[in-house]
């Protein structure tokens, strides 16, 4: 655990670590005001019950000569505003302090999530293909909120409840040292016995959190994104049996860390009224008699009604913090992706591309013992072509589109743009030229103008150039006929839209960000012949400047090309115009 805490130490930026400090002093301040405020009991409780003995005390003499107090019965006043001041700043010191742990917890919390999602967008394309996205949902919105509740409150929780105790022990040390020792002792004692027989089932419950808050999220991606084929298919009692799997046994260990963090509490506090009565009974066996008992007894009971809950805090903190060490673990290893030296900096200046693309003897494979996913691939490009790709699934079109777009980097070969090769030092700058069609357009639930500007901050949209782009992709007479225009709402993932209005908002996407090269990755493939002919017509009517890179699986779909190329087993097979291939596939 420790090398868990000192590696989410190191993570956390300058500023943070400062507020730390300040959150020290802070603790400091609390803990003499415990000090205070107890020990200001006895000198109250001393005028209500012997003022006389107050009075003649060598060590009241001082504050006596100071308030210009003549007579025993004057001393009740001040004393009574010294106990209140003394307990009102005790509470008011103890209330800033959970104001400044709390905000500063949330504070890591966000900073943690933050960089989480940060890290992750920046992670290569090959790293995001190979992983399952409901983890790293959980990380971000789950586990980085559990880094708050189960590491950093507690963590802070129990170092300042171990200043507080000390300086209460040191309190009523000075009081009635064996007493408060062995009051101390006695229920430390107990509370240590219970952190040895729970720590080991609180680190497993700890695993569980970690493990089914990842199955929770991923049963709800799965469930609402293919709520179609579900409400098809009647399959709503099979999900529902998924995810109550996943969730039952998360909620069981979420409650077992609760009992076991919560449970010692009524043992400790009933055993502390049978010590209070046991002290108060010797106390007044005592020869003074049950009068000059008093003041010492109202101090440790103060002191044991300031203890115990302390105790039990720690307590109850340690066990959270045990039980999110597997959650604590998983969001380090999030926040140890490796950003690229690229996310510092503002967008590369774009390559010049003014030539030809070209694939010079290239090959790939996602692994050492992986098999070639590309094997040989020499091609030539050049600038305002229209080129089509077609081939078989599995033939390799989407990974040497891929490798086109600069997402992945060949294992062998080269990418040259201009007769410059693409590494990950450049590749930024020759992504500034591309814009992507894929068969499935995201689309955010905002307005058509801000789908079209995608990524783009509202208030730095350029509304002509979006109206401009719909226009070029054949898409503004249709939304200059609806009721709110570019404001209208396209609903969760263009619901509201037909599929070649979805397809148009793509390639108006494209348009908008000035691309001079853009792939339509098989775009059309799911539309009607109708719809398809219609959006089709939109990209024939594009800047001839532009290249375009079609991937299709009908062979019509490329009938404007002035070349198709198709794949293989990771090789081209055939290249020609569209009149050499379709002749050769009669």
């Amino acid at each position: 655990m420790s090398i868990l805490l000192r590696r989410l130490w190191l993570s956390f930026n300058s500023r943070r670590k400062i507020q730390f400090g300040f959150l020290f002093i802070l603790m400091l301040i609390a803990s003499l005001a415990e000090i205070i405020s107890i020990g200001a009991v006895l000198p109250f409780l001393g005028a209500l019950t012997s003022p006389d003995k107050l009075f003649n005390s060598q060590l009241a003499q001082p504050v006596i000569r100071v308030l210009g107090v003549s007579e025993p019965k004057q001393l009740l006043v001040p004393l009574t505003i010294a106990f209140v001041i003394a307990s009102v700043f005790s509470g008011l010191a103890r209330l800033v302090l959970l104001w400044a742990q709390t905000r500063l917890s949330h504070a890591i919390g966000a900073d943690l999530s933050i960089s989480i999602y940060r890290r992750t967008l920046y992670q290569p394309y090959a790293i995001h293909v190979g992983r399952n996205t409901s983890e790293i949902i959980g990380g971000i919105s789950n586990k980085a909120n559990l880094v708050v509740y189960q590491i950093l409150l507690p963590l802070l929780t129990i170092f300042s409840s171990v200043l507080i105790l000390i300086a209460i022990l040191l309190a009523l040390v000075a009081i009635e040292p064996s007493v408060a020792v062995s009051v101390f002792v006695g229920f430390g004692g107990i509370y240590a016995l219970v952190i040895l027989i729970t720590k080991k089932r609180l680190t497993l419950y700890g695993q569980q959190i970690s493990k089914d808050s990842n199955r929770v999220i991923k049963v709800l991606q799965e469930g609402l994104g293919g709520i179609r084929d579900i409400l098809i298919d009647g399959t709503q009692e099979a999900y529902c049996k998924i995810y109550t799997d996943a969730d039952i046994p998360l909620r069981r260990a979420q409650a077992s860390v609760q009992i076991f963090g919560g449970a010692p509490r009524f043992v400790i506090e009933a055993l502390g009224m049978v010590l209070i009565a046991f002290v108060a009974f010797l106390l007044s066996r005592r020869p003074e008699g049950i009068s000059a008992a008093i003041p010492i007894l109202g101090a440790l009971a103060l002191g044991a009604q300031r203890l115990l809950p302390l105790l039990q805090q720690s307590y109850a903190s340690w066990a959270l913090l045990k039980s999110g060490q597997a959650s604590l673990a998983d969001v380090l290893g999030l926040l140890d992706q490796r950003l690229p030296d690229h996310s510092h900096s503002q967008l590369s200046k774009r390559l010049p591309f003014n030539y030809e693309i070209e694939f010079n003897n290239l090959r790939f494979q996602y692994g050492p013992d992986q098999p070639w996913v590309l094997d040989g691939i020499n091609l030539k490009i050049a600038t305002g072509s229209r080129v089509g790709f077609i081939g078989a699934t599995g033939s390799g079109k989407s990974t040497l589109l891929d490798i086109l777009m600069g997402l992945l980097f060949p294992t062998q070969g080269r990418l040259m743009i201009d007769g410059e090769s693409i590494i990950a030092k450049n590749h930024r700058g020759w992504q500034a030229h591309i814009a992507h069609v894929p068969q499935s357009i995201y689309l955010a639930d905002t307005t058509i103008a801000e789908n079209i500007a995608f990524g783009i901050p509202v208030e730095e949209i350029d509304f002509d150039a979006v109206r401009f782009a719909a226009q070029r992709a054949q898409l503004s007479e249709v939304i200059e006929s609806w009721d709110a225009k570019y404001n209208t709402f396209v609903g969760e993932r263009g619901v509201r839209l037909s599929g070649g209005q979805r397809q148009r908002i793509g390639i108006a996407r494209a348009l908008y960000k000035n691309a001079d090269v853009i792939i339509l990755d098989e775009a059309t493939s799911a539309l009607d012949n109708e719809t398809e002919l219609s959006v089709m017509s939109a990209i024939e009517c594009i800047d001839k400047k532009i290249t375009l890179i079609i991937v299709a699986h009908r062979l019509t779909t490329l009938k404007n090309c002035s070349q198709v190329i198709e794949m293989s087993a990771g090789r081209i097979k055939r290249a020609g115009s569209y009149q050499d291939i379709i002749g050769s596939a009669i």
